[in-house]
C-alpha cells in the first residue's frame, strides 16, 4: 500500500471518529456541555500521555513554545466547548458542515497574522462558502425551523476552531517543532484542569448509559486526533485534506438513522456550496503547491 493510499484512510477514519464522537455527545442527552466535554479531553489525556511516555517527547513542550501550546489550548477549548452546544442544538450534519467553514477563515487569520498572501480566488471562494452557510442557518427563512442562536454559536467555534489551527502553524514554523504527541497532549491536559472546577459546580448525575456514550466519546475523539496526524504523516495536506469531507456524509448518514433528522433542501444546497469551495480551494491549493 502507498502513503498516499495510507494517508487517505487515515483521513477517512479520523473522520469517522469525529462523526461518532459528535453522534456520542448527542445520545448522551441532557448533560452540561462542560460535562460532556471533560471526558474528551480526559480520555485524550491518558491516551496522548502514554503516547509522549512511550516515544519519550516531552510532556508540556520546551520553553520557547510554551506561550503558543498554551494558546492553542485555550482556542481550541472554545472551539470544542461552541462546538458541542451547537451539536447538542442542531442536526448534525448542519453543525459538522458548519464548522468546515475553519479551513476558510484560518486563510484570513493567517494572512492577518503570518502575512501570508491571498489571492481574489480564495476570498471568493471563501465568500461561496459563507453563502453556503447561510442556506444551512437560514435566517428568516422559516421562524419556527430556524435555530440561529446555535448555528451563530457553531460559527463562534469553527472562529476559534481556526484560531486553534493558526497556532498549529505558527507552532509548526517554530526553529524547534514540537512532537504531534505534545501538543495532544498538553490541549487535552489543559483542558481538562480547566473544566474541573465547572463540571464539579454543576456536575448532573448521569445513567450509565450516558456515562458509557461519554467515554466513548472520548475514545472517538482520540482516533479522530491521531487519524490526522497519520494521514499527514503520510502525505501532504494538498493530497489528503479534502476526504476530511467524508464527515459530513458520516454525519447526515447517522442524522437520519438514529435521530430521525432529515437536512431539508436549502441545508443540501448549503452543503454543495461549502464542499464545491473546499474541492476548488484544494485544487487552487494543489496547483500552487506544484509550481
Amino acid at each position: 500500500m502507498t502513503n498516499l493510499a495510507k494517508g487517505i484512510i487515515a483521513m477517512l477514519v479520523s473522520a469517522l471518529g469525529f462523526t461518532l464522537m459528535a453522534v456520542c455527545v448527542k445520545l448522551a442527552g441532557d448533560l452540561p456541555v462542560v460535562e460532556k466535554s471533560i471526558f474528551r479531553n480526559a480520555i485524550a489525556t491518558l491516551l496522548s500521555g502514554y503516547l509522549v511516555w512511550k516515544n519519550r517527547t516531552l510532556f508540556f513542550g520546551q520553553t520557547l513554545n510554551r506561550r503558543n501550546l498554551l494558546l492553542r489550548s485555550v482556542f481550541g477549548l472554545f472551539g470544542v466547548l461552541l462546538g458541542f452546544y451547537a451539536i447538542d442544538h442542531l442536526l448534525l450534519s448542519d453543525a459538522d458542515m458548519i464548522s468546515k467553514l475553519s479551513p476558510f477563515l484560518l486563510i484570513g487569520l493567517s494572512a492577518i497574522f503570518l502575512q501570508e498572501p491571498i489571492s481574489l480566488r480564495q476570498i471568493g471562494l471563501c465568500l461561496v462558502a459563507f453563502i453556503g452557510v447561510l442556506l444551512i442557518i437560514k435566517p428568516g427563512f422559516n421562524a419556527e425551523q430556524t435555530a440561529l442562536f446555535p448555528a451563530l454559536i457553531a460559527i463562534g467555534g469553527a472562529i476559534f476552531a481556526a484560531a486553534a489551527y493558526l497556532m498549529l502553524r505558527v507552532l509548526a514554523l517554530s526553529p524547534s517543532p514540537e512532537s504531534p504527541y505534545t501538543i495532544v497532549f498538553f490541549f487535552s491536559f489543559f483542558s481538562t484542569i480547566v473544566l474541573l472546577p465547572a463540571v464539579v459546580w454543576q456536575f448532573k448525575p448521569m445513567s450509565l448509559a450516558q456515562l458509557g456514550y461519554l467515554l466513548l466519546s472520548g475514545v472517538m475523539a482520540t482516533v479522530g486526533q491521531f487519524g490526522i496526524t497519520l494521514a499527514y504523516r503520510y502525505a501532504s495536506a494538498k493530497e489528503v485534506s479534502l476526504y476530511s469531507y467524508a464527515s459530513v456524509i458520516f454525519a447526515a448518514f447517522f442524522s437520519m438513522l438514529l435521530f430521525d433528522q432529515y437536512p431539508d433542501l436549502f441545508s443540501w444546497l448549503g452543503y454543495l456550496l461549502i464542499f464545491l469551495s473546499g474541492y476548488l480551494m484544494f485544487l487552487l491549493n494543489s496547483n500552487k503547491t506544484e509550481r
